[in-house]
């Protein structure tokens, strides 16, 4: 029997999947998804606005769900596929959960933690940018030209 290997191209899609429903929801369209031996075991989008929770980040609420799957506080042995670049805050999260890899869609100038402190990531966590990144900049372009129209 083999074994299907997905690629990051294939989970990013899931994770454009949830930003979608993020957005369905009037939430900024983020989407997360964490996997780990090839399976998708925690994802997430977006709930700030429905939680009323300022932290209720897409990449944190993934990575609680992956740490219980897990019953773990670390994910060194997992893949977080985010849509759009993590906030100081959620990199700092994934700095404490030793998160193996991220892989980041779109790019965030403004607020992504890279414009303030590209060292957050845990040093053996291994970065890769850029995935799907004009189907994840579409979403949240449209999101936010949909909200200045309001």
């Amino acid at each position: 029997m083999s074994l299907s290997v997905y690629s990051d191209e294939h989970f990013m899609r899931q994770a454009l999947l949830e930003a979608q429903n993020a957005f369905d929801e009037g939430e900024i369209p983020i989407g997360a998804v964490v996997v780990c031996e090839n399976k998708i075991i925690a994802k997430d989008h977006n709930r700030v606005e429905r939680l009323n929770d300022a932290t209720a980040h897409a990449e944190m609420l993934a990575i609680t769900a992956a740490q219980n799957h897990l019953s773990s506080k670390y994910l060194n042995e997992c893949t977080l596929f985010v849509t759009l670049e993590p906030c100081s805050m959620c990199a700092g999260g994934l700095f404490w959960t030793q998160v193996g890899r991220i892989v980041i869609g779109a790019l965030d100038k403004e607020r992504g933690f890279s414009r303030y402190n590209k060292d957050i990531i845990h040093p053996k966590t291994e970065l890769k940018l850029g995935v799907s990144a004009p189907e994840c900049e579409v979403l949240i372009k449209g999101f936010f030209k949909r909200i200045r129209k309001k």
